[in-house]
């Protein structure tokens, strides 16, 4: 091969991952939600899945990009693992399409007069409509130009090289010189990072007559072998989830190369025989397009009982970093990059916050201990995960993002931040505020344990998943909380003048009470942005197993408010008329509003 030749040989190449790439981005944003309602359709059932898998691989012409949505609904709990196990198996054998699409048109049609035109008539739409889903369709049928255009180039650069590179002398029958164009196929898909590039060289250079089809058919498995090497570059750092599923994908494709190996002659005869009701036993790029399918079907076919079993021994793999509670559960880099997957994960994300939160506040009320492992460890996991959401966050693309979508990313990291400050303070609760003990029978103490209740009852209150979470309710149980808490200190300050409680206990009393108000408040903030969120970004939040889930759009109506075992009864509605008045909490802005404070009150001053 001259060095013009490698040259054109490497502009192929180009040409075809450019026109891969643009036909992939082009077709997912025109999509739109379109893989999110087909993906949706997997969880009914494992066939299902697998129709899916091979739905929306032949949509976007990318395995990988198929394997990484997938892989981002299962870490937005949206897809379980059985199912995207299904759906990867069937994006398998969907990515067979591109075979099909060299074999049908490439070698029997002037690629030329259908790629320049598509590539000009594309680019015209994109500019035209800019980055709307119609732009975004222009632009995949310029990619599809630039995937016929690079195989044409290909065509060429093959075209005398069999003169130069002789690979029929290494093509015998032996298992050995087999193995030689598996591994081949491997490197060479390792290299270009695209199964799907890697199988229109095979297919053109069998075309050309370079390869025989017994070593071309090697190269095939080995290729279905190398795409593995995409996902699991793409899992380094990620979740378990993650991690699951790129190891099924792995294990998948390495059974079918064991089974398509140990079966390679009974399946070149089985594709002779099909290649002849077709016609096209002369044909040897749809010999191989026959053969690539052949290999995936009786992958899944391999696999199916063994399905529940894989999924079951993957369940306990990479526990170690499900662990480790400070590290992100949902978002990694792979849901980053697709908006809607990224929105989904945040919310979860968020979610799994407002409970460690929650647990964390609801330690700091029930202890006296002033250094909890449990709190500090919890404390330190938000500060965390807070950082890991904004940094996530932060790296969305933008393009293809609603209005509603973009406002909604200030509110998740508003989210955070409270979350944050709920564990803040209730580590100034135990650790910097220790409470002086009060005669047990006496009314204060009897306040103060009421009041503790009435806090517990509202960060029930702030579980935003709950079917039966109103807004209304939590407001009114916040304006019941600020009346006790009101009353209390009216109490603790007459008692600490009248000499009842010595000054330097009614200050720490005091202090501590002020760290409760505060939890309070910055938990039901957080809950407040975090329904805002899950509206503005139209997330369906999904809770733990056993739990109640709360769909997106308006909130259920339902008659009265969760009914609490101790504090204050939401029985009566949101409206009555004892303590402070405060408006309904707000949907914009700054917050929820408190009551009339007076000049000793500070717990406003941290709101962000």
């Amino acid at each position: 091969m001259t060095i013009a030749g490698a040259l054109n040989f490497l502009g192929g190449i180009g040409l075809f991952l450019l026109g891969m790439r643009l036909m992939t981005d082009g077709l997912t944003t025109a999509a739109g939600d379109t893989l999110r309602v087909i993906l949706s359709a997997a969880t009914r059932s494992r066939g299902r899945a697998i129709l899916s898998g091979i739905l929306i691989t032949a949509l976007v012409q990318s395995s990988s990009a198929v394997i990484f949505t997938t892989i981002g609904f299962v870490n937005a709990s949206l897809l379980a693992l059985p199912q995207a196990v299904g759906v990867i198996f069937g994006s398998n054998l969907g990515t067979t399409f591109t075979s099909w699409i060299v074999a049908l048109v490439g070698f029997n049609l002037d690629l030329q007069v259908i790629a320049l035109p598509a590539i000009g008539i594309g680019m015209a739409l994109s500019v035209a409509l800019g980055k709307v889903q119609y732009g975004a369709l222009g632009r995949a049928l310029a990619g599809f130009g630039l995937f016929f255009l690079g195989i044409d180039v290909l065509k060429d650069a093959f075209d005398g090289i069999g003169d130069v590179i002789d690979l029929h002398r290494w093509a015998g029958d032996g298992v050995l010189n087999l193995l030689l164009f598996v591994l081949l196929g491997i490197v060479l898909t390792v290299i270009i990072q695209s199964s799907s590039a890697a199988l229109t060289v095979i297919l053109t250079a069998t075309a050309g007559g370079l390869i025989p089809l017994p070593a071309a058919a090697a190269m095939v498995i080995g290729a279905n072998v190398g795409t593995t090497s995409t996902a699991l570059f793409a899992v380094f750092d990620a979740t378990a989830t993650a991690r699951r599923a790129a190891l099924s994908h792995v294990i998948f494709n390495l059974v079918v190369a064991v089974v398509s190996f140990v079966l390679l002659s009974p399946l070149l005869i089985a594709v002779h025989a099909v290649a002849l009701l077709f016609g096209s036993q002369d044909q040897l790029a749809m010999s191989l397009a026959i053969f690539h399918t052949l290999v995936n079907l009786l992958g899944i076919v391999v696999m199916w009982p063994l399905t529940p079993r894989l999924v079951a021994w993957l369940e306990t793999r990479f526990t170690t970093l499900e662990e480790d509670e400070s590290r992100p559960r949902f978002m990694d880099r792979n849901v980053q990059s697709t908006p809607s997957l990224a929105l989904d994960a945040l919310a979860q994300e968020l979610h799994r916050m407002h409970g460690i939160a929650r647990r964390v506040a609801r330690e700091a009320v029930s202890t006296e201990e002033p250094h909890s492992p449990q709190l500090e460890s919890g404390h330190r996991a938000l500060e965390n995960l807070n950082i890991a959401i904004s940094e996530f966050a932060s790296g969305i693309p933008r393009a293809g993002m609603s209005s509603a979508q973009l406002a909604a990313l200030p509110d998740a990291q508003r989210v955070g931040q409270y979350l944050v400050n709920v564990a803040e303070h209730a580590l100034e609760m135990v650790q910097d505020h220790q409470e002086g003990e009060l005669a047990p029978l006496s009314a204060l103490a009897v306040e103060r344990n009421h009041l503790r209740a009435s806090a517990v009852a509202l960060l029930d209150l702030t579980q935003v998943d709950r079917l039966d979470w109103k807004a209304e309710t939590l407001a009114q149980t916040r304006r019941e909380f600020e009346t006790a808490y009101q009353a209390l200190k009216a109490g603790l300050l007459q008692a600490g003048t009248s000499g009842e409680v010595l000054p330097r206990r009614m200050a720490s009393m005091l202090e501590r009470l002020s760290d409760l108000h505060r939890v309070v408040d910055q938990a039901t903030k957080a809950a407040i942005y975090l329904d805002r969120y899950l509206k503005e970004s139209r997330v369906q939040l999904v809770s733990p197993p056993g739990g109640v889930v709360r769909g997106q759009g308006p909130l259920p109506q339902q008659g009265s408010g969760p009914q609490q075992g101790s504090g204050p009864q939401q029985g009566s509605g949101p409206q009555q008329g004892s303590g402070p008045q405060q408006g309904p909490l707000p949907q914009q802005g700054s917050g929820p509003q408190q009551g009339p404070q007076t000049s000793t009150d500070q717990e406003g001053s941290n709101v962000a």
